[in-house]
């Protein structure tokens, strides 16, 4: 599962759920027709050239020397392309580089403040809006519907400027150092975010995409027994109330307290660091690789000037919850932040997770195959007009391009990933698969892995067909 620190949070939310309705739940076991699996299906045959023939991969997909156990794998759009690269495919990271035009690399200040400005403004619209909102209909339960609506919508827009401090803690923002770090600092105080911690951890993340020990987001857990852990867990709620209960649960733990449990406890991040936290630079927990520590050296001054921000933030919001009432901030205030925290973990989990997606241990990692584990989906069509997708500056949709080199501003990511998928189209992660779909399929089937191989793979036994429909 892609959890807390082993599981810990999801377990025992879990764990009281399965207590609470024991009681009370008439639900038959659930169990599983005695017809042929799909996975059964997959075991089918090598052919000569050692391509897997099965049900759902055809030779387009797989290439040529990956000898693929697909026991357990369900798949995504992708259709197991992830798991049939070899070591010889992947390109070296300045054969990548070279194949990306030159004017990629370089940020034009006034684009980007261009681009802020947009968010700004759509930002402080939905603002005005909402104080007008509350000057006539107050913050009454009988009003709640309005105010999520409100914050989903805000939320949804602002995230725009979340987009855009990030750019600036990858210094893709402005080659004018104190512009970029003021602008993101101020950004991402206001949405609580330690600006110069989450700059490290971030950079974190993109050197050890997918590493299994060192990944510094939704790193799966290890399947140690099938008695034990969150895919025990997760069996025991398919028996008593369908897989449709693990995938809800999954979903509410991760968009909901995801993001401040990692920044609180590093939730799902690697063991290779212990367990950390974004406002204290020392590890909360003796590291299993103590010179890999989150915040070494002078990253721990850069820690607390970022404690300052957030502080300050918090004061102001204590402030006017004291004099203007606490569900007024709510409302305006604490609403559209849950939102931008949902969009933040979407964004992170599906940018390196589905089902068919492997991850690496560290003898197997590298840069370059971590930045290929990437995938970029079709969040330009969200909506009729690509309305998400512009204002989210196209994050999700252009995110292979950012790994490889994250200095390259959101503007010029579309010419820099038509590029990479021109020069390595048999590497080039893309699922066509619409992101509420793909959400679902991960909250249900990404709980834990094994090692195949040199791979680690998300287990699934039996329940591939209703992972793929």
């Amino acid at each position: 599962m892609i959890s807390f620190k082993r599981g810990t949070f999801s377990i025992i939310i879990a764990k009281a759920l399965l207590l609470e309705c024991s009681a009370f739940s008439t639900v038959s076991i659930y169990h599983q027709k005695h017809v042929p699996s799909i996975s059964a299906l997959r075991m089918s045959t090598i052919a000569p050239n050692n391509i897997v023939e099965t049900s759902k991969i055809t030779k387009g997909d797989i290439q040529p020397g990956a000898m693929i156990d697909t026991t357990g794998i369900a798949f995504s759009g992708l259709k197991g392309k992830a798991l049939s690269l070899t070591d010889a495919d992947y390109p070296k990271a300045k054969d990548v580089k070279a194949a990306i035009p030159r004017d990629c690399f370089k940020p034009e200040t006034l684009k980007s403040l261009g681009f802020l400005s947009v968010s700004v403004a759509a930002t402080s619209l939905c603002t005005l809006v909402g104080a007008k909102l509350l000057n006539k209909i107050g913050t009454s339960l009988l009003t709640l519907p309005i105010w999520t609506a409100y914050s989903a919508i805000t939320g949804t827009v602002a995230m725009g400027l979340w987009v855009l401090a990030h750019e600036c803690g990858h210094g893709a923002f402005s080659k004018n150092k104190k512009l970029q770090d003021a602008v993101g600092y101020i950004i991402h105080s206001v949405m609580l975010v330690p600006y110069f911690s989450w700059q490290r951890s971030h950079a974190v993340h993109h050197q050890f995409t997918n590493h299994m020990e060192l990944g510094e987001t939704h790193v799966p857990e290890k399947l140690e027994s099938v008695d034990e852990g969150s895919y025990s867990l997760r069996n025991a709620m398919v028996k008593k109330f369908g897989l449709k209960s693990w995938g809800a649960l999954q979903g509410f733990v991760h968009l909901l307290i995801g993001w401040p449990a990692y920044l609180m406890v590093g939730a799902t991040g690697g063991t290779g660091r212990g367990m950390t936290n974004h406002f204290y630079p020392n590890p909360l927990t003796k590291p299993e690789q103590p010179k890999r520590e989150l915040f070494p050296g002078s990253w721990k001054k850069k820690v607390y000037i970022s404690d300052v921000g957030v502080g300050l933030t918090l004061l102001a919001a204590i402030g006017w919850g004291v004099s203007r009432g606490f569900r007024q901030v709510m409302a305006l205030y604490g609403g559209p932040l849950l939102v931008v925290n949902a969009w933040l973990v979407i964004y992170t989990w599906l940018q390196h997770t589905d089902v068919d997606v492997p991850h690496f241990s560290g003898e197997d990692h590298s840069y370059v195959k971590g930045a290929f584990h990437t995938i970029d989906r079709p969040y330009d069509k969200l909506d009729p007009w690509g309305a998400i997708d512009f204002l989210h500056h196209r994050i999700g949709s252009t995110h292979v391009a950012h790994h490889f080199d994250c200095s390259i501003p959101h503007y010029k990511a579309r010419v820099a990933t038509d590029a990479i998928k021109a020069k390595f189209p048999a590497i080039y992660l893309y699922d066509p698969t619409p992101i509420p779909q793909a959400l679902w399929r991960v909250c249900k089937g990404c709980t834990s892995v094994v090692k195949r191989g040199k791979k680690w793979i998300w287990k699934n036994d039996g329940l591939e067909d209703q992972l793929e429909r």
